[in-house]
């Protein structure tokens, strides 16, 4: 686990240096990296460009299939109601992420998405808090802020 949390980290890394908001999001099949991105929201002037679309998209394409059943999904930050759902639909089996989103956290902040008993998957999610995935973000701000 601690290597994906590593790449995960790294593409946070490349998203910061880039001036996007500093989320990475890794995808794991049979122990495997199928997919890997960053948050590119700014680059793509698409506001739908999160780590997690990204690496969800580029993973299903890498494994041929319309399903993600058991992946793995890395994330630096607790993802948003739309990447959360994303999971669901394309049925990743699990979601590990490393900073909690108490303004629009999708997973446990703000809204219990993968709890929620009317959805057709249930994605397991576990929280492993990793420091430098919230000071990326909390020097991101405060450099935005001025």
């Amino acid at each position: 686990m601690q290597e994906f949390i590593e790449l995960c980290l790294q593409q946070a890394r490349r998203a910061f240096l880039k001036g996007e908001v500093p989320v990475g999001c890794v995808v794991v099949k049979e122990g495997k990296v199928v997919a890997q991105a960053h948050n590119r929201v700014e680059e793509l002037r698409d506001p739908t460009a999160h780590a997690e679309l990204l690496a969800l998209k580029q993973a299903l394409s890498s494994t041929g299939s319309k399903y993600l059943y058991g992946c793995e999904v890395y994330v630096s930050l607790e993802p948003c109601p739309m990447c959360a759902y994303a999971m669901v639909l394309t049925r990743v089996s699990r979601l590990v992420f490393l900073a909690s989103d108490e303004r629009s956290g999708g997973v446990m902040s703000r809204y219990g998405l993968l709890e929620e008993p009317n959805f057709n998957h249930r994605v397991g999610w576990e929280y492993v808090q990793v420091e430098e995935a919230s000071r990326l973000l909390k020097e991101f701000f405060k450099n935005r802020r001025g």
